[in-house]
C-alpha cells in the first residue's frame, strides 16, 4: 500500500494533504502520461469555501497516508494486476472541480 500524498484540495475526501477513503481509483486505461490520468474517486466539496474547509476535520474516517491505489492505468511501471506498486504517490489538481481535473502525479509509463 503506497503513502499517499494528495494536493487536490476542493476534494471532500482531502484532510491535510491526506485521503480520508482506504482505497482509490486511478483511472487512464490508455495513459502514456501522467496528464492522462485521474482520480476517479474525486468528489467536489461542496458548501462554503473550498479553502476555508480544505483542513477541517470531517465527520468519518480519519485521514491517513497510506491507502489502497486501485489503478486503471495499465501502461503504467507501477501498476501490476491493477494495483499501484509505488512507495509513494502524488495525486494533484489543486482547484479540480471534476475528477478529470486531477492526476496521478508519479504515473510512469512503462511501455517500450
Amino acid at each position: 500500500m503506497p503513502d499517499l500524498r494528495c494536493t487536490v484540495q476542493t476534494c471532500t475526501h482531502n484532510q491535510n494533504y491526506y485521503c480520508n477513503l482506504d482505497s482509490i481509483v486511478v483511472g487512464g486505461n490508455s495513459a502514456k502520461k501522467a496528464a492522462e490520468t485521474s482520480c476517479d474517486s474525486f468528489e467536489e466539496r461542496k458548501g462554503g469555501s473550498a479553502y476555508a474547509d480544505a483542513y477541517s476535520d470531517m465527520e468519518g474516517k480519519e485521514a491517513s497516508a497510506k491507502s489502497s491505489v486501485d489503478c486503471k492505468a495499465t501502461d503504467c511501471m507501477y501498476n501490476k494486476e491493477c494495483q499501484c506498486h509505488a512507495g509513494k504517490i502524488s495525486v494533484e489538481g489543486g482547484n479540480a472541480c471534476h475528477c478529470d481535473e486531477t492526476e496521478c502525479a508519479t504515473f510512469k509509463c512503462g511501455c517500450a
